[in-house]
């Protein structure tokens, strides 16, 4: 049935689909190029005049790979998704899944039963092997020019579309006091399982570095590299990984931006490192090149090394696994959870060791 809904949204918009498949979360279809040969009468309430669909020049066909997926975003967010991946569409540098206005000329679609939905440009390619560092270090190379574009957007934030990310230190302090919360819930537990032992055995040493790091964020540039950067627009991904990379024979198309706002760029590429590095058991070669390649493309200040090194230092994967499990049914306890946590700990020390040696930080 819920296919049947996605189809029936489809055809909200001016294309002829040729072929649908579902993947996973979306469906995928190809369609042909629109009949007007525009992404939809835009109006007037737009910065980002009419643009043809596939205006970048991304496919020499007339049969076009796109994916509908669900959206929770608003109709101010998704317009300002919009203006955002039509300028770096139009700087011809990166390859990004812009969003197809419907025959109305709006961004999202509503399905029978309620759900709204956007269709997105998309490519045929494979997902970034986080394992290959050839991968991962073009992909780093690929989100420098992706910051770089960012850097010269002109687009107005309309209000209500709640676009600025959170004050880093502030963040922090958040994270500390979740922390202790958890802890304070562990101690009340009478009996306790092995993943509760496991916590309480290294809480006092993963908070004694959380709050280590709070305290350096304070007294470092962190606060103010923040606040110029939200009042300069800068605009970041938001959830620059893996999974939202498609690599291309000779390229790599960008997705998945529905998390895009207004914060400090180098917070994307702490996420990207981390996330590849924990696949890789901070690897310090590994490390060292996706560094390299980055910088290479865009150089980084020393302000933001020292925002990097202290936001990567931060135990946050301890907090994140602690928190998962706080809000779970303690009543069955996976031991998926317990390995997750064994591994993190394990990984910390090969972190901390990696962080020493790539940035010029005592942590």
């Amino acid at each position: 049935m819920r296919e049947e809904y996605e189809l029936e949204v489809l055809e909200k918009y001016d294309i002829e689909v040729k072929s649908t498949r579902r993947i996973r979360g979306a469906f995928f279809c190809i369609g042909s190029e629109l009949k007007s040969g525009r992404a939809g009468d835009f109006g007037d309430c737009l910065q980002s005049r009419s643009v043809p669909f596939g205006a970048a020049g991304d496919y020499d066909t007339k049969e076009r790979p796109m994916l509908l997926k669900e959206t929770k975003l608003s109709e101010r967010r998704a317009l300002f998704l919009y203006d955002a991946l039509s300028e770096i569409e139009r700087c011809g540098n990166v390859k990004v899944d812009t969003p197809v206005f419907t025959k109305e000329g709006e961004l999202r679609a509503a399905s029978r039963e309620g759900a709204f939905y956007m269709l997105k440009k998309w490519y045929q390619g494979r997902e970034c092997d986080v394992r290959q560092e050839q991968d991962v270090v073009r992909a780093a190379a690929k989100l420098a020019v992706l910051h770089k574009d960012m850097e010269k957007l002109a687009v107005k934030i309309r209000p209500g579309a709640d676009v600025q990310g959170k004050n880093p230190v502030e963040e922090v302090r958040r994270y500390n006091r979740e922390l202790k919360k958890i802890r304070s819930f562990i101690r009340s537990r009478p009996v306790k399982n092995d993943f509760e032992i496991l916590f309480l055995e290294n809480f006092e040493k993963m908070y004694r570095t959380a709050d280590d790091i709070l305290a350096r964020m304070e007294t470092s540039g962190c606060r103010k590299l923040f606040e110029e950067s939200v009042s300069k627009g800068s605009v970041v991904h938001g959830d620059y990984n893996y999974h939202n990379l498609i690599m291309l024979r000779d390229d790599i198309a960008v997705t998945d931006f529905e998390h895009m706002h207004t914060d400090i760029q180098i917070k994307d590429f702490c996420y990207f490192l981390r996330k590849a590095m924990e696949k890789n058991q901070w690897k310090q070669k590994t490390g060292q090149k996706i560094l390299e390649a980055y910088e290479e493309v865009r150089p980084l200040s020393e302000r933001e090394k020292e925002f990097a090194a202290l936001s990567l230092a931060y135990p946050g994967k301890f907090k994140k696994i602690a928190g998962s499990y706080y809000r779970s049914n303690k009543a069955h306890l996976s031991e998926k959870n317990v390995e997750k946590l064994q591994i993190c700990i394990r990984q910390t020390e090969e972190k901390y060791e990696f962080l020493s040696r790539i940035f010029p930080l005592n942590l």
